[in-house]
Order: structure tokens, then C-alpha cells, then sequence
């Protein structure tokens, strides 16, 4: 294996490509920044793994893509678990949420126990995956929406790349409770997505290529949840052992680290794009509250702090 740059195994996305040619991808790999994002939400089991796979899936697609800005992997349904939402940046500021139909959750659970394994539309129902980069102010944004087809979210994925990419990909996630280093039981996430580079419009189908590309699907299809999750396995490490009849070369890691967005300013400019008697109209015991959905910080507004608002 070529390495361009190491860096820490944890929190980072490594781009690599099979020096074959045969295919580029990136291995996602979450430590803290899974444990984080899931265990400031009390979601049950199945919800938090589902979560952890989203935000994987997201910070795959964020160093994917072209476009510098928000990448928002957003999945909507009509079942227990009723929104998925993951955000990366750019630079790498990941965060997440669920919201859920408790009543319909614990029925689902009540019925098949806390450790089954869950499938998506058992989970999410009917709905959509929406795949949306917003590059900020005074550009367009970027978005694309496809039907919530497959058993698992990487299947779902798989319909993404299909329906709106247009080319062949292969994506395959992780997520779970395991020991750490010092054995303590925290949440983590992983995943690889592989891709086929485009072939020229002049090139005849290869055989050897073909049998190359199929080949690479196979092995990310072989890499266990266990691999993708284990604090100890460096990402690569985890790239030879996938790949160890092929030469891979790995580029430099893109750190990720959990960070919200939210802030006493963005809020201020949420509440003052109401009216005022709106407003007055969300007081539950003599204060108005907003609570950030990603991390769960409340901010309060009382009788005065409203009028320093609607003042300035």
C-alpha cells in the first residue's frame, strides 16, 4: 500500500483508490464522533444504529462530491422512525438526529425485541432519500431525491447512485456498540464506498475490466461489521485486508469531529422571522423555547429577553 499521509484512525474519511483501476472509494471511520452524535439522543437501539449509518453514509458522500459546502443526507418515511437527518461540512463538522413515533416505535419493538435486525422499511416505511449540498448564500443548491427502495440504507444508496449518479457504486455500513481501547461500551460507525471510474466513450467493454470491478465489489461485500467497527484496526490496515490481492493506494485522511451549528445569533434570526404575535403565541410558562434538534441546547426567552429581540 502507497500512503500519501497516515494521520489518526479514528473520525477520518480515507480516500483511497485500487491501483488496478478497477475502482476509487472512500473508508469512513467514527469513534468519538459517532458516540457523540448518537448518545446525546436517548433513541432506542435500532434508531441509533440507524442514525450512526446515516452520518457514515453522509461524510462518504461530502468528500464524494465536487461541490465545497453542506452536505445534508436526509431520509423521510412514513413508519415508526419518521426523519433521518445527517450533516457534514466541508471542513468536516458532522451532526445528526432522528425524530421517531414513540408509540409506534415501542409497539414495533414490543413485537420483535430490542436486538432484532431491523430493516428500513420496517423502520422508515415508504418515503425518500434526499442527497442535498448547499454551497451558501447566492448559489444554488444541489439536491437529489430518490424513493426508499432496499432493506438497509446502503441498498438505498445503491438506488441513489442508479437514479440520479448514473454509475456503478457500491456502498456497505456499519454501526454498533462496542468495547474501546480501554474498554469502556461506546457507539461507532463505518463504511466504505466503492466506485467505478468512468470509462471513455471510444474504450470497448473490457472483459478484464468488468471481471476487476466485480471482483472489488465482492471483497468490500466480504468486509465484516466487526472490521468496520473495531476500535483497534486502523483504517489501513482494514484497506490491506480488504483488498489483499491488490495494490491500494490511500491519500490524505479528511478529519471529522462532531460540532453544531447552532447558536444564540441563528436563533435570534429564526424567532424575528415570525411575528411578534406568533411568537407571544409559543410561551409555555411565561417563556418562549427553542430546543436545537442536532445537540439538544435550549435556548429561552423570557418577557424581557423578547423585547431586546424585537427591539433591534
Amino acid at each position: 500500500m502507497a500512503d500519501v499521509a497516515t494521520g489518526s484512525g479514528d473520525d477520518v474519511i480515507q480516500p483511497f483508490r485500487v491501483e488496478s483501476g478497477a475502482a476509487f472509494g472512500r473508508l469512513v471511520r467514527l469513534g468519538p464522533v459517532a458516540d457523540r452524535v448518537i448518545s446525546q439522543h436517548d433513541y432506542p437501539q435500532p434508531v441509533a444504529a440507524l442514525l450512526g449509518e446515516m452520518v457514515a453514509l453522509a461524510a462518504m458522500f461530502s468528500a464524494a462530491s465536487k461541490l465545497e459546502g453542506l452536505m445534508t443526507v436526509q431520509a423521510k418515511g412514513d413508519g415508526p422512525v419518521r426523519l433521518l437527518v445527517a450533516d457534514v461540512t466541508t471542513s468536516g463538522d458532522a451532526r445528526g438526529y432522528a425524530q421517531v413515533n414513540a408509540e409506534r416505535l415501542e409497539r414495533l419493538i414490543a413485537t420483535h425485541g430490542p436486538d432484532h435486525d431491523y430493516s428500513v422499511p420496517q423502520l422508515m416505511g415508504a418515503g425518500y432519500l434526499a442527497f442535498t449540498i448547499d454551497q451558501g448564500p447566492d448559489t444554488e443548491r444541489y439536491q437529489g431525491i430518490v424513493e426508499l427502495s432496499g432493506a438497509t440504507l446502503a441498498e438505498c444508496a445503491h438506488g441513489y447512485f442508479r437514479q440520479s449518479e448514473q454509475s456503478e457504486a457500491a456502498v456497505k455500513l456499519a454501526a454498533g456498540r462496542v468495547r474501546d481501547l480501554s474498554g469502556q461500551e461506546v457507539w461507532r460507525a463505518g463504511g466504505i464506498m466503492l466506485q467505478r471510474p468512468p470509462r471513455p466513450e471510444q474504450a470497448d467493454d473490457s472483459s478484464d475490466a468488468e471481471d476487476e470491478w466485480r471482483r472489488a465489489v465482492a471483497q468490500i461485500a466480504a468486509t465484516t461489521d466487526d472490521e468496520l467497527l473495531a476500535p483497534a484496526l486502523h483504517p489501513h490496515e482494514l484497506l490491506r485486508r480488504t483488498f489483499a490481492a491488490d495494490d491500494v493506494r490511500v491519500f490524505r485522511p479528511r478529519p471529522l469531529r462532531m460540532h453544531c451549528s447552532c447558536s444564540p445569533q441563528r436563533v435570534n434570526r429564526l424567532l424575528k422571522s415570525f411575528p411578534r404575535g406568533e411568537i407571544e403565541s409559543m410561551k409555555i410558562n411565561g417563556e418562549v423555547e427553542v430546543v436545537c434538534e442536532f445537540c439538544g441546547r435550549r435556548y429561552a426567552f423570557d418577557d424581557a429577553a423578547l423585547e431586546r429581540l424585537y427591539a433591534t
